[in-house]
């Protein structure tokens, strides 16, 4: 046995990445470039609105990622058209402040630096503004009741320095802020307004030079309930005056637009007559005095208002200096709505002239509103940690349409597991959905999206396993239950599979011609999935009576039908269940680990477990879903179970530092037959992972403690340890199996780990004979900026033959960042 440490060069390409928003407001930034930014447990996702597609993610923090904002954003696009770099800030929950530089001749990014002094508590807003084009400042917000204003120089080269300088800190006291906006005051460069609200209902005004500090301004009362969003419009020039709007909003569902008004400076105004004070405080900064007045109140939501935010400033030249700020406010709710806002031509008075939104039970409203640079599209993202994106696609009136946007998981991702012929990926979450992810041909080529969400649940879901073996596609899953259960594709689902591979459908799907069931229906309390069958009376259904009512007495019916193209939220979240046809009872607690044999006649299940009375693995008869066998071995959870290739065993490892192989043989009689053939304490820690070589009865086992070990069960007896690969950085959490070459026994093992760093080793051993040896070698290891940020919890090899190319293999994964990546490897 040996082992060689030289580095193999190999490509690894993105392929694609799943994930979902975090669950906050001030989390997405639209910015200049026509990128978005989100934050997905601790990395920062870009996603391209145009292709609907996750193009990479930032690792760098080491806790939640609160909010983005670029540098430029979409309200700068109009002087940032010549910009070759672009930037992104990112807040944390430990309140750490990264900058990020895109490079847009070469599309490639860096971390360029962290703010020298923390918050002590999460970042709860970033707000920044370009001042020149080399020169932006910013504000930050956070719980811990400090407000930082920074001015940073921006290179003039690509990968050259940024220079960061402090220019205030404010303490705001024990009612923190959370919502933030800085604008340039009219009438004189130099002299900036921060506005700031929060807790204690009132928008605080604060006044300031570039080179100096900020004093408190002024107060604006009026809204009755916490700040939740603030945004000053560009300069406005009418009738000789020049001013600012500022537009606010609250959870008492209200929003109010300001205006700050200049005055001539050293005016003699009126300063402690009645008129004056109706129109509101006058603070004075520089050599002008600045007025503010309300200029109007806009009541439509139902719920509180998360975001407003003025459409981007429109350039009225080619060069871009000139430009014009349009009349026209996007505001989001938690009453599931968008709005659009703009003044009446005759009247003046702002109306509510576009609505859009979500009329899906299981949506909790909107966090946030974002305006395209260009202003013809909008996106919110929600409470299920999904986006909605409509495009303005009317010429002479406003004509809003959903448009397709990236979706995934919101939660820790615990497991994915491929189709048996590979052509989709299944993947559960805590976040209690199971999602199915495919390739969908279209004019653009070949993109990956997600198409069903087959599960919608109580529980977080831990394990699963598609079922291997002819018939219908069916699934187990299991979750904080202690229950497994079955789930088995619909047609309409099996029709929209062959509409995003038609050039596949006929022979790599082995299409059942008698699927009964067209999909599913939620029950009121979420208990269970109920089937819809292809031949059930169409009732007419009295919608219009109950229409916009949202109750748990009045769900709306599924309307499952075949997709024909990528789907968008609301109809992933409601017509794409498949129907439960079974529930496997007898574990103690809740389920962890799942696999199936690959002809598709046993699951193996297991639990989490602290003695040996309920370490059990579980073993059922696909079909009739009896429990056909439990065998005893771990006295602690069994953290992942895997049959070898020729179905002869079932191996397992557990918390308690064992592994354990059972013979699984089938008896004439059509009975199982399982016997203990061996167990070993394999680890000095926990052993997370497993995985057998396709082509022989050897396996790998990775541990808690860093390392990988390759062994070998000799004449069904005994096992023999092979190799153990050099120690790693970080503890091994995931691992899978290629097999390449049959004739040479060589095969590829991905490795995943704690860090979320991925590696894949060649693994050549000479075979089943006395002086079997193993040379194992780094293949390829994977880009950081490809990986995961946190730990890898699954990793699954694509059946080769069916990922088309030979010459190329994907790999999945999945882990504690809420993504879901797919990864091509040459080999």
């Amino acid at each position: 046995m040996g082992f060689n440490g030289g580095e193999m060069t190999a490509e690894v390409e993105r392929v694609f990445v799943g994930a979902g928003c975090n669950r906050i407001v001030n989390n997405v930034s639209w910015g200049a470039c026509d990128l978005l930014s989100f934050g997905t447990q601790n990395a920062v996702a870009i996603f391209c609105p145009k292709t609907a597609q996750i193009v990479t993610t930032l690792p760098g923090h080491n806790a939640y990622v609160n909010c983005t904002q670029w540098l430029p954003n979409s309200k700068f696009a109009f002087k940032a058209k010549n910009f070759e770099r672009h930037y992104l800030l990112s807040g944390d929950a430990d309140g750490t402040i990264l900058l990020w530089e895109f490079s847009l001749v070469d599309n490639k990014w860096r971390n360029v630096l962290q703010l020298p002094e923390k918050h002590k508590k999460g970042v709860t807003c970033i707000s920044a503004i370009m001042v020149s084009d080399s020169d932006a400042m910013f504000a930050s917000s956070s719980s811990d009741g400090v407000v930082s204003v920074w001015e940073i120089v921006l290179p003039s080269i690509s990968g050259g320095e940024c220079k960061l300088s402090c220019l205030d800190t404010i303490f705001v006291g024990r009612k923190p802020m959370v919502a933030l906006s800085l604008v340039e005051l009219p009438g004189q460069n130099g002299h900036l307004a921060l506005a700031m609200g929060g807790l204690d209902n009132k928008i605080h005004i604060y006044s300031g030079e570039r080179i100096g500090k900020f004093v408190h301004a002024c107060e604006l009362k009026g809204h009755t309930d916490w700040i939740r969003s603030l945004d000053f419009s560009l300069p406005l020039h009418e009738n000789n005056e020049t001013y600012t709007l500022l537009v606010s909003s609250s959870q008492d569902k209200g929003i109010r637009i300001w205006k700050m008004a200049s005055l001539q400076a050293n005016s003699t105004t009126e300063e402690n007559t009645l008129s004056s004070y109706i129109k509101g405080p006058i603070f004075l900064s520089g050599s002008f005095s600045y007025q503010i007045s309300l200029e109007s109140l806009l009541i439509g939501h139902e719920d509180w208002v998360y975001s407003v935010e003025w459409q981007p400033p429109q350039s009225s030249s080619d060069q871009g200096i000139e430009c014009y700020q349009p009349q026209s406010i996007l505001s989001a709710s938690m009453d599931k709505t968008m709005m659009i806002w703009q003044p009446e031509k005759t009247s003046g008075i702002w109306m509510n002239m576009v609505t859009v939104g979500e009329l899906s039970h299981c949506a909790l409203g909107f966090y946030s509103g974002s305006w395209s640079p260009s202003g013809s599209s909008i996106l919110a993202h929600g409470y299920g940690g999904s986006f909605h994106h409509w495009r303005n696609v009317g010429t002479d009136f406003d004509d809003w349409k959903p448009q397709k946007v990236p979706s995934g998981h919101f939660a820790s991702v615990s497991d994915i597991s491929w189709a048996r012929d590979g052509e989709y990926l299944l993947s559960v979450s805590h976040d209690q959905t199971s999602r199915v992810f495919t390739a969908w041909c279209g004019e653009g080529g070949e993109a990956w999206h997600e198409i069903a969400r087959p599960q919608v649940h109580g529980h977080d879901i831990n394990c699963v396993t598609v079922i291997r073996g002819n018939g219908n596609h069916r699934f187990v899953s299991g979750a904080d239950e202690k229950v497994a259960r079955v789930f088995e594709a619909t047609l309409s689902f099996l029709n929209t599979l062959s509409h995003a591979n038609p050039h596949k459908s006929g022979q790599a799907y082995d299409l059942p011609s008698n699927v009964q069931i067209l999909g599913a229906n939620m029950s009121a309390l979420g208990l269970s999935q109920k089937p819809i069958y292809v031949q059930a009376p169409a009732e007419p259904k009295e919608r219009n009576n109950n229409e916009g009512v949202d109750t748990l007495e009045t769900i709306p019916e599924a309307v499952p039908v075949a997709l024909t193209e990528a789907p968008i939220e609301e109809q992933l979240a409601w017509h794409t269940l498949w129907p439960e046809s079974h529930k496997l009872y007898g574990h103690g607690n809740e389920l962890f680990s799942l696999c199936s044999d690959y002809e598709g006649k046993l699951v193996a299940s297991s639990c989490k477990a602290q003695s040996a009375s309920v370490a059990d693995i579980w073993l059922w008869e696909i079909g009739s879903w009896k429990a056909v066998g439990r065998l005893h071995s771990h006295t602690l959870t069994v953290t992942q179970l895997e049959f070898s290739h020729d179905n002869a065993y079932l191996l397992s490892v557990s918390r308690d530092r064992n592994f354990s192989i059972f013979e699984i043989k089938h008896t004439e009689t059509e009975e199982i037959d399982h016997g203990l053939v061996i167990r070993q304490e394999a680890h000095k820690r926990i052993i997370w992972a497993c995985s057998w070589n396709p082509f022989a009865h050897q396996f790998a086992t990775g541990s808690r403690d860093k390392t990988v070990k390759i062994w070998e069960l000799e004449n069904g007896s005994s096992v023999k340890l092979l190799t153990t690969l050099p120690t790693f950085k970080s503890s091994v959490t995931a691992l899978s199996w290629l097999g390449i070459d049959r004739q040479k026994n060589h095969g590829l093992l991905a490795i995943g780990m704690e860090s979320g760093l991925i590696e894949v080793w060649s693994i050549i051993s000479n075979g089943e004979s006395e002086n079997s040896g193993v040379n194992a070698s780094l293949f390829v290891r994977f880009d950081p900026y490809m990986c995961h940020v946190s730990s890898v919890h699954r990793l699954r090899w694509r059946s080769a033959e069916k990922s088309g190319d030979s010459s190329k293999v994907q790999l999945a994964s999945c882990g504690d960042d809420h993504c879901v990546r797919i990864f091509q490897v040459v080999v």
